[in-house]
């Protein structure tokens, strides 16, 4: 089966063809070398037509010239701009600043408002080629455009651990394996028998990395796997009274729960939890496999922090890598996560 061609890019050509000039003087205004000179009204014209054919000149040929932009770019499959400090992605993006200025790059910032119309190829080419290489991160990525981009060559890292069929991706990703599978050892040192994983319908990958930790904390506890059952949610609003009451009749005593950007799930559950008469965690052991909601008065979740600042510089780190080390394999890193001791789980009370 022959293999699909990535949008094609317009040649110099072209755009000389559509502004009514020579190739050669294109290159000269691509080119942008001190002391060419170069009229005015004809760069005007050039810079029309390029802009008109969707053309970017490719980081890595200008590098070959040395002329490297010296800019990394960072797009996200989500809408993140702009944010607030309370926002999920807004620790990634200060870890990117952060180590993009430390290493002397300069940062550009890709939007996503046109992702369902084609994400980065949405006017038919690949808008990253502005930089040399880009940091990409977000839930709900294209897999499609992650497959193209390494078609084409073009460097970049994701922020997550993403899989393409055929292909591999360099990525920096948190830990999710082994603190799921502590936290499982843990719950069933406290008297818990049946365990429920509550997955995000779209958790992909990462929802996988949790699920293989639950299963492997289970095996190391002595627990058997038909003691485990892992349901899905697509969020907030399919957690209800009946399902979580008929959990606790089923004789599940601990749910944890994979968490989305806003954890609208798990709130959702404890709101239901509580208007059943379900306390938590004397009813139910409750506990969040990633970041959990900001702790109350009278709650602090048993969770797992993601170190994203520190995956937001890992990222550059490895970008930066594959742009000054020339051809090597994809660069893949996972981070460990920090552990967070609540009050949301609790040994088992027989009755």
């Amino acid at each position: 089966m022959p293999k699909r061609a990535g949008p094609r890019r317009p040649t110099q050509v072209e755009i000389a063809q559509r502004a009514g000039v020579s190739q050669a003087t294109v290159s000269l205004v691509l080119s942008e070398r001190p002391g060419v000179q170069v009229a005015e009204e004809t760069r005007r014209r050039v810079q029309q037509a390029i802009e008109d054919l969707g053309y970017a000149v490719n980081p890595a040929a200008r590098a070959l010239r040395g002329m490297t932009v010296k800019t990394i770019g960072l797009y996200t499959f989500e809408s993140v701009f702009p944010v607030d400090q309370r926002d999920f992605y807004h620790p990634f993006l200060v870890g990117v600043e952060e180590e993009a200025a430390r290493l002397g790059y300069d940062l550009l910032l890709f939007t996503s408002a046109n992702t369902a119309q084609g994400g980065v190829y949405a006017r038919g080419r690949n808008a990253l080629l502005k930089a040399d290489g880009c940091v990409l991160l977000g839930r709900h990525i294209s897999r499609d455009d992650l497959a193209n981009l390494v078609k084409e060559g073009f460097p970049f890292v994701f922020i997550g651990r993403r899989d393409i069929e055929g292909t591999e991706l360099s990525y920096v990703a948190p830990d999710y394996v082994a603190p799921t599978a502590a936290l499982v050892e843990e719950l069933v040192a406290l008297g818990h028998q049946r365990i429920l994983l509550l997955r995000q319908t779209d958790g992909a990958e990462p929802g996988d990395d949790r699920e293989l930790g639950l299963r492997q904390g289970a095996q190391a506890a002595g627990l058997s796997p038909d003691d485990l059952v892992v349901e899905f949610s697509s969020g907030a609003e399919d957690i209800g009274a009946d399902r979580v009451t008929g959990w606790v009749r089923a004789g599940i005593t601990a749910v944890l729960v994979e968490p989305s950007e806003d954890n609208a799930t798990g709130l959702a559950l404890a709101e239901v939890a509580e208007a059943a008469g379900l306390r938590i965690p004397d009813d139910l052991s409750v506990a969040f496999l990633g970041s959990a909601p900001a702790p109350t008065a009278t709650r602090i979740w048993t969770s797992f922090e993601i170190p994203r600042v520190e995956m937001g510089r890992a990222a550059v780190q490895l970008l930066v890598n594959l742009l000054e080390g020339g051809d090597q394999p994809p660069l893949q890193l996972v981070v460990p996560c920090t552990d967070v001791r609540g009050n949301s789980i609790s040994r088992v009370v027989r009755r």
